[in-house]
């Protein structure tokens, strides 16, 4: 059993739970977050407001799953990247578990 971690802008939530789904991955859970970048985007310098910095509202996604199961969940993100048309790929990472109760 391992943690997997996912991240990504909420414009991509329904696909990522089709993509949990059909990685055989049922028990989730998920939160909200602010995502960010470092560096001045060109809406940053556009803003009424440019002082003002804000987060791109975005979703965690994790998952105490085995290691087919992220196996499974690591192809369809990859491919679901491959064909994205913009620069927020969805991010993943797996954590082994020591212990757990």
């Amino acid at each position: 059993m391992k943690l997997v971690l996912v991240t990504s802008v909420e414009e991509f939530h329904e696909n990522i739970l089709k993509l949990f789904k059909k990685a055989g991955i049922h028990s989730f859970s998920e939160s909200d977050i602010d995502g960010h970048k470092n560096g001045a985007s060109l809406l940053m310098a556009n803003s009424w407001f440019p002082g003002e910095k804000g987060g791109n509202k975005s979703r965690m996604y994790f998952s105490f799953a085995a290691e087919d199961e992220i196996e499974a969940l690591f192809e369809l993100l990859k491919n679901y990247n491959q064909n994205l048309e913009t620069n927020n790929p969805i991010k993943a990472v797996v954590l082994p578990i020591e212990k757990y109760l």
